[in-house]
């Protein structure tokens, strides 16, 4: 970290009157984010965000295909570029809906500086691996997306004096992590590059099921929904017992695809027990849709974004040099393969089996 960023957070912590407090790094994940934890004696902790401008822009709410694809991937997939202004403006509305986003307690989203509420150390992810019983923990994540789905985002998010396009999960977006699939598998892998004649069937299988995704796109997406970004708060009531991270790149979307970052997490396993579980109980909860509409679109979407994953894995081994994210691949496939048991996706399965071998897939 270059000295004037660290003299830049220095001088930031010290504004806000946290010049003392002892500074411990937290593990970081794929982002360019870094967090830190503000230690103060005889006082709650917080966490010191830090995100350096060093991604490429994000989406302008009018930009054309043509200007997002001219602008690189954050604008094409429609992420916020780390902004945290995104993540000031997204936390305040879903604070607004009664959930368990971090309160902001000093931010300066221009040079990427906030100071949040500390949720604590009780990761989903980290509580079941030390053998606390799941069935509570994803029955409120499950509440939680019942509530998301049932409110009204609006056009722009909007929290202390930060402001956020609430832009669509659309067609290129859905396309841009499908089609960088078929960039990055064979450099990992190892298999040849895909011809033409085989990237054009590719796109011919997968265009009706995104034009699905962006006709269906009506709710809040948080869009890294998974065990490892949630919080077990035990002490609150409801949905609001679900502490939410890594939400900046939230989107409007099809209500399947947070489900799908659920129940397909790379990084642990969740069995079909569990998510049949889960399906069920959104589908109690939210009586008034199409269940069996909503299950083919989940399968479908669920496929989709499993072959997004294994581009971010694959591009994070074979194009940054981070081996550590391979171990997640086979769990990957096995949901993929998952989805594409669904009669309705036999012609994609066709391709997957045609075109990468079982011993490519690991």
């Amino acid at each position: 970290m270059s000295s004037d960023r660290e003299g830049l957070k220095a001088a930031f912590l010290e504004q806000h009157g946290l010049a003392n407090a002892a500074r411990i790094p937290l593990a970081g994940d794929a982002s360019t984010r870094r967090y830190e934890r503000l230690v103060r004696p005889g006082q709650a902790s917080l966490i010191f965000m830090d995100q350096p401008p060093v991604e490429t822009a994000p989406c302008p709410p009018d930009a054309s295909p043509d200007q997002r694809r001219a602008a690189g991937y954050n604008a094409m997939a429609r992420l916020a570029a780390g902004r945290v202004d995104a993540f000031v403006a997204t936390a305040g509305w879903l604070r607004g809906q009664g959930l368990s986003a971090p309160e902001i307690i000093a931010h300066e989203a221009g040079e990427g500086l906030a100071v949040l509420e500390d949720l604590g150390d009780d990761l989903y992810a980290r509580l079941i691996e030390t053998g606390t019983d799941e069935t509570p923990l994803y029955e409120a994540a499950v509440e939680v997306l019942a509530q998301l789905h049932q409110a009204v985002p609006p056009p722009v998010l909007e929290a202390q004096g930060a402001s956020w396009p609430f832009l669509t999960y659309d067609d290129l977006a859905l396309r841009t992590g499908g089609d960088m699939f078929l960039e990055w598998w064979p450099k990992f892998s190892g298999l040849a590059p895909f011809s033409p004649d085989v990237m054009a069937h590719w796109e011919a299988l997968w265009a009706p099921i995104r034009a699905r995704g962006e006709a269906g796109a009506s709710v809040f997406c948080h869009r890294d929904y998974h065990a490892e970004n949630l919080i077990w708060l035990p002490q609150r009531s409801g949905a609001a017992r679900v502490g939410l991270l890594d939400f900046q790149d939230a989107v409007r979307a099809h209500p399947a695809w947070d489900f799908s970052m659920l129940l397909h997490d790379a990084r642990r396993d969740v069995t079909p027990e569990r998510e049949a579980v889960a399906l069920a109980q959104y589908l109690a909860i939210r009586s008034e849709i199409d269940a069996d509409a909503f299950r083919a679109d989940y399968h479908a979407l669920g496929a989709l974004n499993s072959a997004r994953i294994l581009f971010i894995f694959a591009r994070q081994v074979a194009g940054f040099g981070n081996p550590r994210y391979a171990a997640f691949m086979p769990r990957t496939w096995r949901y993929l393969e998952r989805c594409l048991a669904d009669p309705e996706l036999a012609p994609v399965k066709a391709w997957f089996d045609a075109h990468i071998p079982p011993e490519a897939r690991r």
